[in-house]
């Protein structure tokens, strides 16, 4: 897959295209997925980001995503993990889930799964600040998609989601990673809001302190322990699924709030 263009920092991408190319849209790139590897993720998401206008909310989840990937990418290639393949499998089927919702999402935004409706109603709103948009795509991400990918890969490869085998050993390690990650790009998102404009200062460290990717993993792996307890009672799956996808689009809602600025 190759969808062209420049994929650099945030805010700073190229965004002229060579003579006689034409950017793909965000509709022909979600069209090359389901990804086979990490790399493939990463060349989906790089093509979103490239697709996606400055000002679209998408954008603000997608690159932070982005930014995660390669980081997990660079890890499962250089750190000494129990099972760097089970991890990047994982990585993939999590990533799929993602672009399925963008496919099924693309119009109208509610045939998308309940957790992704918030922030692909509201990516074209006004009065949003890009750090909200980050943290209701991760929230839907991490505390929809997640448990689904660690069922789907348990089933895939063998083994359960135990807490005391190497798998979990290595799923927990990966926090340190994200959360490095993602504290660089919640500065870029917050440089010129936090202590610049105060008025809406405090409303945004309350958002912020909404979220805690290691709390949010944390939970998705104990999703996932519930969701392969009844793997074999499909009304049941049905319906704690949609229990979960339903309140995590609940919190997105709240995640998505405008900030009041007096």
């Amino acid at each position: 897959m190759d969808f062209g263009g420049s994929d650099g920092g945030f805010g700073g991408r190229s965004r002229a295209p060579q003579l006689g190319f034409v950017m793909p849209t965000l509709e022909e790139i979600i069209a090359q997925s389901p990804a086979g590897t990490v790399a493939d993720v990463v060349q989906i998401l790089a093509g979103i980001d490239q697709s996606l206008a400055e000002d679209d909310g998408l954008i603000c989840f997608n690159h932070l995503y982005l930014a995660v990937t390669r980081a997990v990418q660079a890890a499962v290639a250089n750190e000494s993990f129990n099972d760097s393949s089970w991890l990047a499998q994982l990585d993939v089927v999590f990533a799929n889930l993602y672009f399925d919702a963008l496919r099924l999402g693309a119009a109208p935004a509610a045939n998308a799964p309940s957790a992704w409706r918030p922030l692909l109603a509201a990516r074209d709103k006004a009065g949003i600040e890009k750090i909200q948009f980050a943290l209701a795509g991760m929230n839907a991400h991490i505390n929809r998609d997640l448990p689904v990918a660690i069922v789907k890969i348990f089933q895939a490869t063998g083994g359960s989601p135990d807490r005391s085998g190497p798998h979990y050993a290595d799923y927990e390690r990966v926090n340190g990673i994200l959360e490095a990650v993602e504290t660089q790009v919640k500065q870029e998102f917050t440089t010129g809001i936090v202590g610049v404009v105060d008025a809406a200062a405090g409303p945004l460290d309350d958002v912020m302190a909404m979220w805690s990717i290691r709390a949010a993993r944390d939970a998705a792996w104990t999703h996932a322990e519930l969701l392969w307890q009844v793997r074999n009672l499909p009304l049941l799956q049905r319906d704690f699924l949609s229990t979960l996808d339903n309140f995590t689009g609940f919190a997105g809602r709240g995640l998505l709030t405008r900030l009041a600025v007096s």
